[in-house]
């Protein structure tokens, strides 16, 4: 008889997102926690109030958490999750971050390293040594792998280590990765943030952010300025969140291999100068010969690649990154980055294929340069 004291095995993670967040399995309870639809609760228990609660964040938070290795806290958005995040610098900190950031991330730092609240020095997180000689007098080290748009890597495990040497916290920026494909608190970081809008909600219709540690003492100050400052999520958009991330494993799998073939064939097209793919995940950056203007050109030419900035949904989507005003002058001009989704690769190869080889007919007069906006794109 098998040894009914031993440890049950550890789940794997598609099996953990399955069942994590669940209503306890009795019967007739629902399958899944139900949309609350509340700003009030009854005096006497833990929450009184929906900015401190509700149990479709709960459910969520403890899905996500778990895949991180740590306690989750939601937040309206990803740009709200930085800012908590950043929060925890103290007033003058020295905050260390990639030079080739999310430009919401870069101009959140910009503007408050303006106002005098902290400072910032940017680095080339792919440069291990180099960052490690900026870290005197650091108290956090913003990283992000691959980085966004130009998809560089950064040695976590090492960074974290040189960090904690000089006492600093160290932020994971993890929403290219995701948890399936590495999981930074595992490596010593301090907090992982994610654009839950992205690959965790998987479909292009919620704007919700997440910060996870192992920290309980940094899971209060996080929570503590969700409350304070309400950005809290909507319960329907935590509910669709949870929805789309139980299919993440699946999603992730089918995306990630097509954007390996898509890079494969992509390498050596006449009408690019390079194609950037870290080898793995879902983002595919290349660099269109002749910079701006084909560039342009190239998002207006296609029938399945949708022109947008947001990525990780189940659509492919694609832009020149340099469209926006905000984004890093080291980035090429000609970079589009590609954020590949659920259709078939011969399909979406072919589609591009087409519009990146009318590039070369000086006839064809399809697209035009665009406009260039202000904000931050996603």
């Amino acid at each position: 008889m098998p040894d009914s004291t031993s440890a049950a095995p550890a789940l794997h993670p598609e099996t953990r997102l399955i069942i994590a967040g669940r209503p306890p399995h009795e019967p007739d309870q629902p399958m899944n926690v139900p949309v609350h639809l509340t700003s009030t609760y009854v005096a006497g228990g833990d929450l009184e109030y929906a900015r401190y609660g509700n149990p479709s964040w709960t459910a969520f938070e403890d899905a996500l958490g778990g895949l991180e290795g740590g306690r989750c806290t939601s937040f309206a958005s990803g740009m709200a999750a930085i800012t908590a995040v950043l929060d925890l610098v103290p007033e003058g900190g020295t905050v260390v971050a990639p030079r080739h950031s999310y430009t919401g991330t870069v101009a959140q730092l910009d503007q408050l390293a303006s106002k005098g609240r902290l400072r910032v020095d940017y680095v080339d997180i792919s440069d291990t040594a180099a960052v490690a000689a900026s870290l005197a007098g650091a108290a956090l080290v913003w990283i992000e792998s691959p980085t966004n748009p130009a998809l560089e890597i950064a040695e976590i495990p090492e960074l974290v280590a040189a960090a904690h040497e000089h006492g600093a916290l160290v932020a994971v920026d993890n929403t290219f990765a995701t948890p399936l494909l590495q999981r930074p608190l595992e490596s010593g970081a301090d907090l992982v943030v994610h654009s839950a809008t992205k690959y965790i909600s998987g479909h292009s219709d919620v704007l919700m952010g997440a910060v996870i540690t192992a920290s309980d003492e940094l899971s209060e100050k996080i929570v503590a300025h969700r409350s304070l400052f309400g950005a809290i999520p909507g319960p329907f958009e935590t509910y669709l969140a949870l929805r789309g991330l139980r299919t993440l494993p699946v999603r992730l799998e089918r995306a990630q291999a097509t954007a390996r073939e898509l890079a494969t064939r992509l390498a050596g097209h006449d009408e690019l100068d390079e194609v950037r793919y870290p080898g793995f995940g879902a983002i595919i950056s290349i660099v269109v010969r002749g910079g701006k203007e084909p560039a342009d050109r190239l998002v207006q030419r296609t029938a399945l690649w949708v022109h947008a900035t947001s990525l990780g949904g189940d659509e492919s989507a694609f832009e020149r990154r340099r469209r926006w005003q905000l984004e890093q002058p080291t980035i090429p001009d000609g970079l589009v980055r590609l954020s590949v989704g659920l259709e078939h690769v011969d399909d979406l190869h072919r589609d591009l294929v087409a519009a990146l080889d009318s590039l070369s007919d000086p006839g064809d007069d399809r697209g035009s340069a665009l406009p260039g906006p202000s904000a931050p794109g996603a």
